[in-house]
């Protein structure tokens, strides 16, 4: 961080406005005021999201807020206040999370306190793995990621996390369809209506409404909040252990790389700093909070694409905005009664909003097969994703003694493997795909692929 005779860090201007085309760079601020204000527009954008997980899950809101809270704190931290980031809650692990409690919400079944342990067991063997991969890119670099994990295998694996989630979104929706309907179409128009922070906070406020349609439907249970304290801690458990379900977390971990270096090159992007140098760090920064929440009782972190919309919109990436916006998430995990409104949102909501997600989640990977040009007319690309994506949405299982692996966990297998596999003997027979010629096919025609040799017809 800056040091200067101001603080930590040096004032942006005169602290009220920026200038066109300027920005306020991570080690900068505006007025403690304004940086305070864009901090809590952070927390409200990764407010539904975030929220997202536990109340999938079973497990509590406040505790995984508390969480979030200070994982961004240590993120800040070991990153040297150098890059921006809220950690919140992550998506991919709710598909093993899930595998392992059997938690339905609103399916009447209380989340098993002790399966809830074997669960975070599993979260914090993702976090443990994840810190030794940042501790490697630290000193090695990150280019081996890149080889082992190019686009059409980063793309799949994140692709394959939303689409194996698709079933437990209809099982929800079934349960209060009509408020379902609302909740995704008000996603959907604030999507498309309004522009700006308003656009981006679409999740939560179709949430809201759909909170506000199930209260009028009758389908919201009141006696939880009016028993929980106004002040008080967050609700900490602690976690056990089972190599057991190893096989179902520890795939997780490739998700969260991609999330981590994606999160770092965007930022570099924005900012016009090189923060390559961070990738390492970013990694075991998420590493750590992800095993601290474990062994807590909440849900692993990730860096979060709505807060990356946030800055884009403000043109603030000051890392004092995101202490800010830490320090407000840490009070409202300490208001009971508001953690236990927030366990309220009713199946309904949670299957409209979940259809949206995930699907989103799904659309994700797909966003990065179109960003880097990924060519499906080359059958290793093609029958890397093809595989990978219907083991997942089959959720494909395969027992090894006592370990269970379930399609993420065979899909992200299948998505490394074929692709390597497929590459290598391809260039040993010669047979490696070449792209035909644009002037070779006619014009305006519609061309299919041979799958077999990859050579246009």
């Amino acid at each position: 961080m800056t040091q200067n005779s101001r603080g930590l860090w040096s004032v942006h201007g005169d602290g009220k406005s920026i200038p066109p085309g300027a920005i306020v760079a991570p080690q900068e601020r505006l007025s403690w005021g304004r940086t305070a204000g864009i901090g809590a527009q952070h927390v409200v954008a990764m407010f539904g999201a975030t929220f997202l997980v536990p109340l999938l899950t079973g497990f509590p809101p406040a505790t995984t807020l508390f969480f979030t809270a200070v994982g961004t704190l240590l993120f800040l931290l070991i990153t040297a206040g150098r890059l921006p980031s809220y950690l919140g809650s992550s998506f991919a692990l709710l598909a093993p999370i899930g595998a392992v409690t059997g938690f339905v919400p609103g399916a009447g079944n209380a989340l098993d306190p002790d399966k809830m342990a074997l669960a975070q067991g599993g979260i914090i063997s993702v976090g443990a793995t994840l810190a030794v991969v940042g501790v490697i890119v630290h000193f090695a670099g990150v280019r081996w990621i890149d080889i082992i994990m190019p686009p059409v295998v980063t793309g799949a694996i994140v692709a394959l996390i939303g689409f194996n989630l698709a079933p437990a979104a209809w099982n929800w929706v079934q349960q209060g369809p009509v408020t379902a309907v609302v909740t995704i179409v008000s996603i959907l128009l604030v999507t498309v209506l309004f522009k700006g922070i308003i656009g981006r906070l679409s999740i939560l406020i179709g949430v809201l409404i759909g909170y506000v349609t199930a209260m009028i439907r009758g389908e919201i249970d009141y006696t939880t909040i009016e028993a929980a304290d106004w002040v008080g801690l967050p609700a900490f458990h602690a976690p056990a252990f089972d190599p057991v379900y190893l096989g179902l977390f520890v795939p997780v971990v490739l998700v969260l790389v991609a999330e981590n270096v994606g999160h770092v090159k965007s930022v570099s992007a924005m900012t016009e700093q090189n923060l390559d140098d961070l990738t390492g760090r970013a990694l075991i920064a998420d590493g750590v909070s992800t095993m601290i929440a474990g062994s807590g009782g909440g849900s692993g972190t990730t860096t979060y694409a709505e807060n990356i919309g946030v800055m884009a919109a403000t043109r603030v990436y000051s890392t004092a905005a995101y202490v800010c916006a830490a320090l407000f998430a840490l009070g409202l995990s300490m208001l009971p009664k508001f953690g236990e409104t927030i366990a309220s949102i009713p199946p309904g909501v949670l299957g409209g909003a979940a259809t949206v997600l995930y699907g989103m989640i799904g659309m994700l990977g797909v966003r990065i097969w179109v960003q880097n040009r990924v060519d499906f007319s080359d059958p290793v690309n093609l029958n890397t994703a093809a595989v990978a994506l219907i083991v997942a949405i089959a959720n494909y299982t395969i027992n090894v003694g006592q370990v269970s692996f379930e399609g993420i966990a065979l899909g992200s297998v299948c998505a490394i493997g074929i692709y390597h596999i497929m590459r290598a003997l391809s260039r040993w027979r010669g047979t490696a795909f070449e792209p035909a010629s644009p002037a070779s096919a006619p014009a305006g025609k519609e061309l299919e692929d041979d799958f077999g040799t990859g050579v246009r017809k």
